[in-house]
């Protein structure tokens, strides 16, 4: 005969098993834990740091390839001056009708370069009074550019919009706005992104491309200029640094220049880098070469 449980109430009365999570061993294996994450907690606060989840690496060499940039059979020009707030463009500006330029910095060359060329500069920047250059072309707007409209800040549509230019008409961006630009491209509207003819734009923090929430983001805003623009050139910024992870180099900061692709004369890939009229923004610090992940040089690229 079987011996069945004791029953109470018709209910069968289990024997106590040990509660593995009560031992030693686990009080143990908590304490462990719980100093490993104090540990890794200071190191967090001592670096101003924050653990997050890490891109693959096969994703950051994608979105790294999609960016080599491309030779489109037209020459490249430098705008502004031959330091910080410089950028090659290419030498396609003939019937554009006006820069927008978000962020002032200490150099207003790039904008005067442009109005000398017929293309009226409009600015705008809502931590400083004026452009760093008095010049009765510019058109300056004390307002940052954001993702909507407050006192202090207005869209990119909106400020174009505010303007008396013809509909439709071919533009350039500049914009340097100190890691805001992300938010900026994402959203303003996919049919006035197609509006500018060139794109020169300072993309910050790239190194948080291994930062899967980061990326996220970064490789949207990537993928959304890349649909109707190619790019064209890029340039390390030398004031930042290079994050080396997996083999991969990517430089914190860098310069980019776009061309609409309808504007392209020849596909090619650009193999040459620094371009003879890169320049380093500063000059008292070394220069940082754009790595060979970047572009299609000799060096093959790392599968």
């Amino acid at each position: 005969m079987t011996n069945l449980p004791a029953q109470e109430n018709g209910r069968f009365l289990q024997k106590p098993s040990e509660d593995p999570t009560q031992g030693a061993a686990f009080r143990k294996y908590l304490g462990r834990r719980a100093a490993v994450q104090k540990f890794k907690n200071y190191l967090c606060k001592m670096m101003d740091i924050f653990p997050a989840p890490m891109t693959p690496r096969q994703d950051v060499l994608e979105c790294i390839a999609s960016l080599h940039p491309a030779d489109p059979g037209i020459p490249m020009i430098r705008l502004g001056p031959g330091r910080d707030g410089g950028y090659l463009v290419p030498d396609d500006l003939e019937g554009i009708t006006a820069c927008f330029s978000p962020g002032v910095g200490k150099s207003s060359e790039f904008e005067k370069d442009c109005a000398d060329l017929g293309i009226q500069p409009f600015l705008a920047d809502g931590s400083v009074e004026a452009p760093a250059l008095a010049d009765r072309r510019f058109i300056f707007t004390k307002k940052n550019i954001g993702t909507i409209s407050t006192s202090g800040s207005m869209t990119m549509e909106e400020w174009i919009s505010s303007t008396s230019l013809p509909s439709g008409s071919d533009l350039m961006l500049q914009m340097d706005i100190e890691g805001s630009e992300y938010e900026v491209f994402l959203s303003m509207p996919e049919n006035l992104l197609r509006r500018f003819r060139i794109i020169a734009v300072e993309f910050h923090w790239l190194h948080m491309l291994w930062c899967r929430p980061f990326f996220r983001l970064i490789s949207p805003v990537f993928g959304k200029i890349l649909r109707n623009h190619l790019c064209v050139h890029i340039h390390p910024n030398n004031r930042g640094t290079v994050s080396i992870n997996g083999g991969v180099s990517i430089p914190r900061t860098m310069e980019f220049s776009f061309l609409r692709r309808d504007r392209v004369k020849s596909f090619g890939y650009a193999r040459k880098f620094p371009h003879e009229l890169d320049r380093d923004n500063l000059e008292n610090l070394p220069s940082i070469p754009l790595p060979a992940c970047w572009y299609r040089g000799k060096t093959p690229f790392p599968s």
